[in-house]
């Protein structure tokens, strides 16, 4: 249940909107890929860039994604920007951090989240949301979900997994990388080739891809959806 609190009219309506059920099957579900791109990733850090691409029916939904920069307090330190190439310059005319989340709670609200590596995503737009007295559904990890459909097709996962070569293992192009809407455009064919690949696992539901563990238990021989 999300809590209520200040609200802005996106707030207000990523509050009402109804989360899809776990048990429904996940075809049936809407959700949305969503790519941060930050500054870093300790606590002081911040979001410069949002990404997002709903998917409805099993497809990605180009016509509604979103892309924003945003306005950070600080300017990003000169390591951050060898990576994502955003300048302060860049960013000088971007919404304000209020405004762009309200623009991803538009597109986010009734939706399940889909992250890569989701504990990063978690952390800073929990942090945002918790402002705003909401918090996230329940994610799917395209990095869990990867590991775990590796366990299952070779019997052993890899330690990690970046986007990128999910991507490459999939067979799948990656788009521009450390963009956060190419990244959020990876992130949803991965997820959808997983979900795909996964339902014949047994994995056919919101739950059971939201709660996905990469290492199940063994039953007769065969692993198990967790």
């Amino acid at each position: 249940m999300r809590l209520l609190g200040r609200r802005s009219g996106a707030a207000v309506r990523f509050a009402q909107a109804s989360v899809p059920d776990a048990r429904a099957p996940w075809r049936e579900a809407e959700w949305c890929a969503i790519d941060l791109e930050l500054t870093g990733l300790h606590r002081q850090d911040e979001i410069i860039a949002i990404g997002a691409v709903p998917i409805r029916d099993g497809a990605l939904i180009l016509g509604e994604a979103m892309y924003t920069l945003v306005r950070p307090a600080r300017p990003p330190r000169h390591d951050a920007i060898l990576v994502h190439k955003l300048r302060s310059a860049d960013l000088e005319e971007a919404p304000v951090l209020t405004d762009a989340i309200d623009q991803l709670l538009d597109v986010l609200a009734g939706r399940v989240p889909v992250f890569h590596t989701a504990i990063v995503e978690r952390t800073f737009l929990g942090r945002e949301l918790r402002k705003r007295r909401l918090r996230l559904p329940d994610d799917a990890d395209t990095e869990v979900l990867g590991r775990l459909w590796l366990r299952l097709r070779d019997g052993v996962s890899p330690a990690g997994l970046p986007l990128a070569r999910l991507a490459a293992v999939l067979g799948q192009p990656a788009e521009d990388p450390h963009h956060a809407l190419g990244d959020a455009l990876t992130t949803g064919k991965a997820f959808l080739a997983l979900a795909s690949h996964l339902q014949a696992e047994g994995y056919a539901t919101v739950g059971a891809l939201t709660h996905a563990e990469v290492t199940p238990a063994r039953v007769g021989g065969r692993f198990a959806p967790g």
